[in-house]
């Protein structure tokens, strides 16, 4: 049996009574083939026959050898699966079962799924974190936290004071940064206008600290502030996703800093966002194969170690999608579900949620699939009009 992980359960309704579910399997599904969850080439399943006990008779493959459960699915209007309890192996691939229950997706699937060979797509070039950054937790792995410690020491000559750091609960106006993801930028302590923002773009000290803004203003002359930078650092996933997780302040006591100097600090904070992604991101440019493919998502075999290490703990990577004569077309793909077969290959399913900034990218993309799919379609309903003539002749 294969260890399944589904990360983004499907949403089920309208579940039916014993006498619906037989019914409906008798009615629709009689020339209609069902596939086994969890098996590793959509294995088909047929009923073949219906007891008086309310037990059916399921063929399958002769090779598979199930627990005590089988879950079959199908496609009607929407996707659903039927819970069968195993109450008899009567030969291979030939299993008496009872119905325990069935569900039925919400929402109908989005794209047809169809299956694709290597000469026609592959998966390349794959873009995984090798550390997820958890800022609730604020767990920050031990290379970054080495990376922002070197980014402080190089640039400790910016400021009389030059800090960089995680976020961390404690100071106000620290977790406003973090909130707001603006800056705060105070030009000259002996002036109170300089509590009021340049633009929109900075935090507004004069409404955030209130009535205690003048003893602010008090203790930093106290310690000898001329000037104050605080700049969020926003990591950018590889989903294009913004997480703040650092800032860097500069304190000057000798002289007041300029608005250029905040412009520099911004740069500053993109170049060490840009040395922690490099630092963070592992590139495996290995050919792997795509088992199926839908306008929205596709199923991957991952047999690349390293690959296979990392895409474990992730919640997506950014990989690209190689059509016969084609050039590369980059996407990223969040998982849905993994699970490993017997021989250790991992199997992962993505929803494209994203695509990288090369224009018409994903129109392209869709050129490509959409007659793949039409063709599939109308290679299905040939084989139903063929299945539904030989049923026919059966009868007669």
């Amino acid at each position: 049996m294969a260890d399944f992980k589904e990360r983004k359960p499907r949403a089920f309704d309208d579940i039916r009574t014993l006498p619906d579910i037989i019914e409906m399997l008798k009615t629709q599904f009689h020339s209609k083939k069902l596939n086994i969850k969890y098996s590793i080439d959509r294995m088909e399943a047929r009923i073949n026959e219906y007891l008086e006990d309310n037990t059916v008779m399921l063929v399958t493959d002769q090779e598979y050898t199930p627990e005590d459960t089988i879950t079959v699915y199908g496609l009607l209007d929407k996707y659903f699966e039927i819970d069968l309890k195993v109450v008899e192996t009567r030969g291979p691939g030939y299993f008496r079962c009872r119905i325990v229950s069935m569900r039925k997706a919400s929402r109908g699937r989005r794209d047809l799924r169809f299956k694709v060979s290597p000469e026609k797509v592959i998966a390349t070039n794959f873009k995984i974190s090798k550390h997820t950054i958890d800022i609730t937790n604020f767990t920050i792995p031990t290379s970054i936290k080495v990376i922002i410690e070197q980014f402080q020491s190089q640039q400790a000559r910016l400021a009389d004071i030059f800090k960089v750091d995680v976020f961390q609960p404690g100071d106000p106006i620290i977790e406003r940064v973090k909130k707001t993801q603006k800056t705060v930028y105070v030009a000259d302590f002996s002036n109170p206008d300089s509590l009021a923002p340049e633009n929109d773009n900075f935090i507004d000290l004069r409404d955030f600290l209130g009535d205690e803004a003048g003893l602010y203003l008090k203790k930093g002359v106290e310690r000898g502030y001329k000037s104050l930078i605080i700049s969020p650092v926003t990591y950018i996933t590889q989903s294009e996703q913004p997480i703040p997780f650092a800032y860097i302040q500069a304190i000057s006591k000798k002289e007041t800093l300029p608005i250029d100097k905040v412009l520099e600090i911004k740069e500053l904070g993109f170049a060490l966002m840009d040395r922690i992604r490099d630092a963070n991101t592992l590139m495996v440019p290995v050919h792997q194969q795509i088992m199926d493919i839908s306008l929205g998502g596709a199923k991957l075999l991952l047999s690349d170690e390293n690959l296979k290490k990392y895409v474990i703990h992730s919640k997506g990577f950014v990989f690209d999608i190689v059509f016969k004569l084609q050039a590369p077309i980059t996407i990223y793909g969040e998982i849905k579900f993994t699970f490993n077969d017997s021989a250790g290959n991992l199997y992962v399913g993505v929803d494209f949620a994203g695509n990288s900034s090369r224009k018409d990218e994903m129109k392209r993309f869709y050129s490509i699939i959409k007659p793949m799919e039409i063709e599939y379609k109308n290679r299905l309903i040939k084989e139903m009009k063929q299945i539904g003539r030989a049923s026919c002749r059966e009868r007669v």
